[in-house]
């Protein structure tokens, strides 16, 4: 069956694969950690130090604040850039009655808010991720083998990000400086270092993620050199290069007010996806050569790849994702 491209997006307009929001975990690492504890000097004094300014182990106790900042280096295994900021007030909670910390049922350091200002290895803003809770005590339920420590709720977020919700844990490595005097200035924090890597296992349901859409032949996957589609009789070969119709790829460059239709490609002029996209088949990352707002269309995005060369013939499953937040996965024959 030959489809034209108007009678293709207009079928990709009505159909989705998935009716559930797909659960996405993202490790965060994060490196150059340090603490800024109050010291109890004079506010006006902070910030003020050139030096290392440590931060006395004897004055972590009940009411103290810390701010933590670090940078993030990478996601999922992926280079990344942005900064993780931390706003922590100690409550020192036991269940066990002991004088100037707090008694409750449970053990645990305090109450903090966590936020992910995420950019791509490139330095292009993402999105950011908030989230607030229990820091030092046993992670929720559901949460990784890995992760030790750290219960909070995934608020919201911005950008590639908005809407999404969750539950997020962690570990932290013990070894490097972790914290200081709110005396110290933070604009040498890496100069003079922090902790070592720390990672953030951050639980999203997204209120958008990534889909291939649906045709009347099955997923919305073309064949680059005719435009017609990926079928049990005509299959995708490796090396080929493919064409896909998807949604939920979020944000473009240049920017456009939400719910606008993307205007008509103009010469070098597109509005490319501004989040990191991948695609992979049989688990193995497949060269993404474009990723664009499909012209005439709202949140309906051309994603042009090509099959790595070692794919073996039969039928093949094709991952997609965006700011490392997957989407469903859907299968292509491929000869």
């Amino acid at each position: 069956m030959r489809l034209t491209v108007a009678s293709v997006l207009a079928a990709c307009a009505v159909t989705l694969l998935a009716q559930t929001p797909p659960v996405t975990l993202l490790k965060v690492e994060v490196e150059n950690i340090v603490g800024y504890g109050d010291d109890g000097t004079d506010p006006a004094k902070w910030a003020s130090s050139p030096t290392m300014a440590p931060w006395p182990s004897a004055l972590s106790f009940t009411f103290k604040t810390q701010v933590f900042l670090g940078d993030i280096v990478s996601i999922n295994g992926k280079p990344a850039k942005g900064t993780h900021i931390t706003r922590h007030l100690m409550l020192m909670f036991t269940p066990t009655y002991t004088p100037g910390r707090s008694i409750a049922d449970f053990s645990g350091g305090g109450v903090t808010e966590f936020h992910f200002v995420i950019q791509g290895p490139d330095g292009t803003p993402i999105g950011n991720i908030y989230s607030s809770g229990l820091c030092g005590t046993v992670p929720p339920p559901g949460s990784p083998n890995d992760a030790t420590r750290h219960n909070f709720a995934i608020v919201g977020g911005t950008g590639a990000y908005m809407g999404v919700r969750g539950q997020l844990s962690g570990y932290t490595l013990a070894s490097g400086r972790a914290t200081a005097s709110m005396l110290e200035d933070p604009a040498n924090r890496r100069t003079h270092g922090g902790g070592a890597r720390s990672i953030r296992y951050l639980h999203l349901i997204p209120y958008t993620w990534p889909e291939v859409l649906t045709v009347p032949t099955g997923p919305a996957i073309f064949h680059g050199n005719d435009f017609s589609p990926v079928t049990a009789e005509k299959p995708a070969r490796a090396g080929e290069l493919l064409t896909m119709s998807v949604s939920g790829l979020g944000p473009v460059r240049p920017n456009l007010d939400p719910g606008t239709p993307f205007p008509p490609m103009a010469e070098g002029k597109v509005h490319a996806v501004n989040s990191p996209v991948e695609v992979t088949v049989n688990g193995k990352g497949a060269q993404v050569v474009n990723a664009l707002g499909w012209p005439g269309m709202n949140n309906v995005y051309r994603v042009d790849f090509r099959v790595p060369e070692d794919t073996t013939a039969g039928t093949a499953t094709l991952g997609l994702s965006v700011a490392w937040i997957n989407g469903p996965e859907v299968k292509i024959p491929v000869r």
